[in-house]
């Protein structure tokens, strides 16, 4: 191989995102010293940038090898919506190719504390029923560096509006898309933020939230396994959660049970259950106390008790196709007449005390999700973004019959786990 040829592979190389490498990764792709590329990676998350002059920290030959290896991408901050109702703050955020995403704020019970709530996809295959981002299809996965630049990125904005002793706490995975689907970059990103010289993000106040893919639920406990886990169940009686749910229909219940159970098992973590209360579509007693029997039979057999967690649902608006009518409907039930735009598929149960108190009387204990941002679109379930020209507006979607394993995606995101307000 002649110079020119060798010069014009090096030109086609891939840059490395230097806000989404691992220290030791810089050190070994640029023969740097590891005390260098630490730094690096530090200025990278603290700066967005490399300066234009070494620090003293930093040896001007270690930087400019950085420098010629790789680069600092960055999102542009389409869109920030604080609040009026509590202190959730939602923003969008555009990426190189023209597609959007969200991403969302939430207070902890600490003051000073917040998880940043990030998206992994753009988009969502699963087109769960009460999900708005389920309704846009899938577009793509979102790379390592654009799901941790939504950490960075919210974090220099706290710090501008909340105050030197306010910090990103934990980080939910748990916006639009399907984690799991993305496995390889989410991984990634979740070894970057938890890297001290990087975000520094404590992994066990990072969690994963599924609508069940079983290989990668055993990914996590395998390769991250301080990180928490979420499943979100939509409903525990089959034929009414794959209505809600089509994932369901490659991946059934008890199929990804078993391997969250060997997730419990394996990392010593507690699951935690999301369930969604729809009026009239898993809102009964009977629908409790299935949710009370599986509770029971997951901890008998695995030895580590669930976390229910009841997220009261939140409106999303009409979905693109008609949705399962109510219980006894029939034809031309309410939902199907009800599916123009602007009209919302479902309606939040009155069911919630009665709900938790058959699964209290069975002795299974259960928490409600406070679900903030509502005014803002930044609650469970809400995060959805029209995609700029260009973007295909319906991507693909799972199917509820088997064969060739299709993304799943997460039923909206999970909020902050605090008492519900009286």
């Amino acid at each position: 191989m002649d110079r020119s040829t060798e010069s014009t592979s090096d030109e086609r190389r891939p840059r490395l995102a230097l806000q989404a490498v691992l220290p030791a990764d810089l050190a070994g792709a640029c023969g740097i010293d590891l005390a260098d590329a630490r730094r690096i990676v530090s200025l990278a998350h603290r700066l967005g940038e490399l300066p234009a002059r070494a620090p003293a920290t930093v040896r001007r030959a270690a930087l400019e090898a950085a420098r010629a290896a790789g680069e600092i991408r960055t999102l542009a901050l389409v869109e920030r919506r604080a609040s009026a109702e509590d202190p959730f703050v939602k923003y969008a955020f555009g990426l190189e190719d023209g597609a959007l995403v969200e991403s969302v704020r939430i207070p902890l019970e600490r003051p000073g504390r917040y998880s940043a709530c990030v998206s992994s996809q753009v988009g969502c295959a699963l087109a769960c029923a009460f999900c708005a981002t389920g309704r846009m299809g899938l577009t793509r996965n979102l790379e390592a560096w654009e799901i941790v630049e939504q950490v960075r990125l919210i974090r220099r904005d706290l710090g501008a509006t909340a105050g030197g002793a306010a910090r990103i706490h934990g980080v939910l995975f748990q916006g639009m898309g399907e984690p799991l689907a993305n496995a390889d970059r989410v991984i990634q990103a979740i070894r970057v933020l938890s890297e001290p010289s990087a975000q520094a993000i404590d992994m066990r106040n990072i969690t994963v939230c599924t609508a069940g893919l079983p290989s990668g639920i055993r990914r996590l406990a395998a390769e991250v396994p301080a990180v928490r886990l979420g499943l979100s169940l939509g409903s525990v009686r089959p034929g009414s959660r794959r209505k809600l749910m089509p994932i369901d229909g490659a991946h059934p219940l008890d199929e990804v049970l078993a391997a969250v159970g060997e997730h419990a098992r394996a990392t010593g973590h507690a699951p935690m259950w999301a369930y969604t209360l729809l009026a009239d579509q898993n809102d009964t007693d009977e629908d409790a106390a299935c949710l009370a029997a599986l509770a029971r039979g997951f901890a008998a057999q695995h030895g580590i008790s669930p976390r229910l967690s009841l997220i009261p649902y939140n409106a999303i608006g009409a979905p693109d196709a008609p949705l399962p009518s109510p219980p006894g409907a029939g034809d031309g039930g309410a939902a199907e007449k009800d599916s123009g735009a602007g009209v919302d598929p479902f309606v939040r149960s009155a069911r919630l005390d009665a709900f938790r108190a058959v699964l209290s009387a069975a002795g299974v204990g259960s928490i409600v999700r406070y679900s903030g941002g509502g005014d803002v679109g930044a609650a469970c379930g809400q995060l959805a973004r029209p995609q700029a020209e260009g973007q295909r507006p319906g991507g693909r979607r799972a199917s509820p019959r088997g064969g060739a394993t299709p993304p799943a995606a997460l039923a909206g995101r999970e909020a902050d786990p605090r008492p519900r307000p009286a």
